[in-house]
């Protein structure tokens, strides 16, 4: 699965608050959700951000709260996937949980300008920066992971392991 949008960038410890102010927590629908993502560190980023974009990130990227609310506003926004030098883990779970893709990759961060054109291959762990024409390895997904992401979120990758017969069972 390869993965390719622009880059938005943000920095070091962005917490769920930050991705999604606690004041638009009495909804989990994706598209509310959405409409203020990042609104507190960027007020224009649900104007800028498209269907596939990436955003990058420094360190403890999800820090916070547990919230599932937080993986779902960016989810929801368009974004593809989130590479961060690191991320905070309950923030990480949520991610793979919701199938919202995310990797670690330290290099990125500080060669990387908003608005360069990404691709991630989350099979191999290879970010290409095709504005620049570097190149970052970063540890990939296991193949069960990939495809959690590829069906949207775990509940979802469940009802399709059951659909198969696969003798999982709810």
């Amino acid at each position: 699965m390869i993965l390719k949008g622009r880059a938005h960038i943000f920095g070091d410890n962005i917490d769920t608050d930050v991705i999604i102010p606690a004041r638009y927590l009495n909804t989990i629908d994706p598209k509310e959700l959405a409409m203020h993502c990042m609104e507190d560190i960027d007020k224009s980023f649900k104007d800028n951000v498209r269907q596939g974009d990436i955003i990058v990130a420094g360190y403890n990227f999800g820090c916070g709260s547990s919230r599932e609310h937080a993986p779902i506003a960016i989810k929801g926004s368009g974004i593809s996937c989130v590479i961060a030098r690191s991320f905070a883990r309950i923030f990480y779970r949520n991610a793979i949980n919701i199938g919202l893709a995310i990797l670690e990759c330290d290099e990125i961060f500080t060669e990387t300008k908003s608005g360069d054109l990404l691709a991630a291959n989350l099979a191999s762990g290879e970010i290409l920066n095709e504005a620049s024409g570097k190149s970052y390895r970063c540890e990939p997904f296991p193949e069960f992971m990939q495809e959690i992401i590829a069906a949207g979120g775990e509940i979802e990758y469940i009802k399709a392991k059951i659909k198969k017969g696969s003798g999982l069972k709810i």
